[in-house]
């Protein structure tokens, strides 16, 4: 084959190689647009009741009861995270606050599952360790995860608050709502751009959180 044609040949793949690589440019930064979007909408939406669950959950601390989080997927790993940032620490040193998350004991998980049913592996735990006081971060993208709405039934049984991170419509989880409870529902349908909310929602509270406790950790 003569140099001229296998310069041709190169000089199609690497425009190839171009138009491709520019589609994945394009690509990431749709997501990122979307996402800002979603984000952006969520700002108006969601500072007052990120504001009430941070005082609700603030309150709950300081009266030495627990916050236990918990939700399936994404949601479980949202709800690790959260307790992760309460008994390590945030942005500021204070002292190890009391969370649990209800998705990390799998002995616990797979036992309620197998012997009674996977839609009662949260509430099953919260039985034996939540009271009166404590409060709950339930986190369904949709508001229609089973586990959820029936850790959510255990809750309100034991008196207990909630903090209701959803999306889209809510779900049923909307329609649970009690007084004294605050829902936190991003105003997204895709899941993808929920999740990314939740995420920075749980940064917000963490970070009230802190202040809080940093503080009067130096008072």
């Amino acid at each position: 084959m003569d140099k001229g044609r296998l310069l041709k040949i190169a000089t199609v793949k690497e425009n190839a190689k171009t138009v491709a690589n520019n589609q994945l440019l394009a690509q990431v930064e749709s997501e990122m647009l979307a996402s800002l979007a979603v984000l952006q909408q969520a700002i108006a939406v969601l500072r007052a009741p990120i504001a009430a669950a941070a005082e609700l959950l603030i309150g709950a601390l300081q009266t030495d009861h627990t916050i236990f989080s918990c939700g399936n997927g994404g949601s479980a790993a949202d709800a690790q995270h959260f307790s992760a940032e309460l008994l390590g620490s945030y942005l500021r040193p204070r002292a190890a606050l009391r969370a649990m998350a209800l998705t990390t004991d799998t002995s616990s998980l797979t036992s309620i599952a197998n012997d009674q049913a996977y839609d009662q592996v949260f509430s099953r735990q919260l039985q034996g360790l939540g009271r009166a006081g404590d409060v709950l971060l339930a986190i369904s993208t949709s508001g229609n995860s089973p586990s959820v709405v029936e850790v959510v039934n255990t809750a309100h049984q034991l008196d207990m608050h909630c903090v209701l991170l959803s999306g889209r419509e809510g779900g049923e989880l909307a329609t649970m709502i009690r007084p004294g409870d605050i829902e936190i529902r991003v105003p997204a349908h895709a899941t993808a751009r929920i999740q990314e909310v939740h995420g920075l929602v749980i940064h917000c509270l963490c970070d009230l959180i802190d202040r809080t406790f940093a503080e009067e950790q130096e008072t």
